[in-house]
């Protein structure tokens, strides 16, 4: 498949590592927001979104359970990015020079041993690729960024140290998004389907709503719950299951779950990625 992914961030973040990986025939294209990547699908300007769901440190990426719904867009792939963190810094420079290094928030606690081991100090920044780019336009000697070695090779720094992260578990996965679902395919390693429901108000709904998947054998990977339009009262459910809406098994428990909810919306059908096991 030709034309644009459209993601959120800079160039050489994870999200641009994670359109390389798995488009690498397209032309990745960066967005400001989450909202101005849907948009880009929506307008025709890129023909998927790569959106980060979930991720295995920090959990939920937030707001994004909240757009899937509202979107108008189908999952028709998803995508694990391992996040590997480098520090990088301008050619030339030793380690020994850099007294701070800037990432965004969530990366400089997953490499506290590395940057107390060296006495460097982080310093938050909006965005990871970002802050590499900034190094690189100011040409600043004494500070480092952490980041993906994708950003290191688009700015042009050098890396000191590759891999610096404390725990070697960290992975984000992607969901990819288009206009128009896919249900005609089948993958190699089991198909996956996910959707959003809300129950009805009666007692027990949610726990009889999810007896159809166990009574038919059909895996439920994830359940979150979030709230509606600030409500307290108003609930909605994110689901990720095993299986294809053609399956037998599937079929019928989502008929059961049917029965329980006041609104079900399919999100997409789509092959599990094999990294998922």
């Amino acid at each position: 498949m030709t034309g644009r992914i459209a993601f959120q961030g800079e160039p050489g973040a994870y999200s641009h590592e994670a359109c390389r990986d798995a488009r690498p025939e397209m032309e990745p294209l960066p967005c400001r927001t989450f909202e101005d990547v849907i948009d880009a699908v929506q307008s025709g300007a890129a023909e998927l979104a790569m959106l980060p769901v979930e991720n295995t440190t920090y959990g939920r990426v937030a707001d994004i359970h909240r757009l899937l719904p509202e979107s108008g867009l189908y999952i028709v792939d998803e995508a694990f990015v391992r996040v590997h963190i480098s520090l990088m810094a301008l050619p030339g420079v030793q380690i020994e020079e850099i007294e701070k290094v800037r990432a965004h928030l969530v990366l400089i606690p997953q490499c506290a041993s590395f940057l107390a081991r060296y006495g460097i100090r982080g310093e938050a920044a909006a965005d990871s690729a970002g802050a590499a780019a900034e190094i690189a336009a100011k040409e600043e000697r004494t500070v480092g960024a952490l980041a993906s070695d994708l950003a290191a090779e688009i700015y042009g720094l050098n890396i000191l140290a590759r891999h610096i992260e404390d725990h070697a578990h960290n992975t984000t996965r992607f969901l990819i998004m288009a206009k128009e679902p896919n249900r005609a395919r089948r993958g190699d390693h089991g198909m996956m389907t996910t959707f959003v429901f809300q129950v009805r108000n009666i007692p027990a709904a949610l726990y009889k709503a999810m007896g159809g998947f166990a009574t038919n054998g059909v895996n439920m990977t994830k359940l979150e719950s979030y709230m509606v339009d600030g409500s307290f009262s108003a609930t909605q459910f994110y689901a990720d299951i095993e299986g294809h809406p053609d399956d037998a098994n599937v079929r019928l428990a989502l008929e059961e779950l049917d029965y329980f909810t006041s609104s079900m919306t399919l999100l997409g059908v789509y092959p599990a990625d094999p990294s998922r096991y």
